[in-house]
């Protein structure tokens, strides 16, 4: 993170207020009319929906007790890595969406809730980066 390119990230698990949270900082981002590069932590998963089942069950089969979205092995931590220090460093990176619901989807044709958007480039020239999911900048 720098000066130039301030990163806030807030995490928790779901119900920990971190959504509320989110809420009130766009409130202050219109407000004080900064542009932020919105991140969704639950983007970084490993696996869509379905492929997060199918990956529980076989874990499961393994007797691997310890595989979930907290895990290493479920997330692309090396991809949120380098987010983070891409735009502390240039105010750039990639991102995607996990579609949550059939709402979300149908902004997105060919995409069913569950599934992720394709990665793309945060938007240029923004003020802050903030990310709000259940892991934060991991190295």
């Amino acid at each position: 993170m720098s000066k130039k390119h301030p990163i806030v990230a807030v995490t928790g698990s779901s119900g920990a207020g971190t959504s509320t949270v989110k809420h009130a900082f766009e409130q202050i981002f219109t407000r004080e009319k900064i542009t932020p590069a919105i991140i969704e932590g639950d983007s970084f998963h490993r696996y869509d929906r379905a492929a997060m089942k199918e990956a529980m069950a076989k874990a499961e089969t393994e007797g691997n007790n310890n595989f979930s979205h907290f895990g290493e092995e479920a997330n692309e931590f090396e991809k949120l890595e380098e987010l983070f220090k891409s735009y502390g460093e240039t105010g750039t990176g990639k991102k995607r969406l996990y579609l949550h619901s059939d709402e979300e989807a149908a902004a997105y044709p060919g995409l069913n809730p569950g599934q992720f958007t394709p990665w793309e480039d945060v938007p240029a020239n923004t003020d802050v980066m903030f990310y709000e999911g259940l892991h934060g900048g991991v190295v």
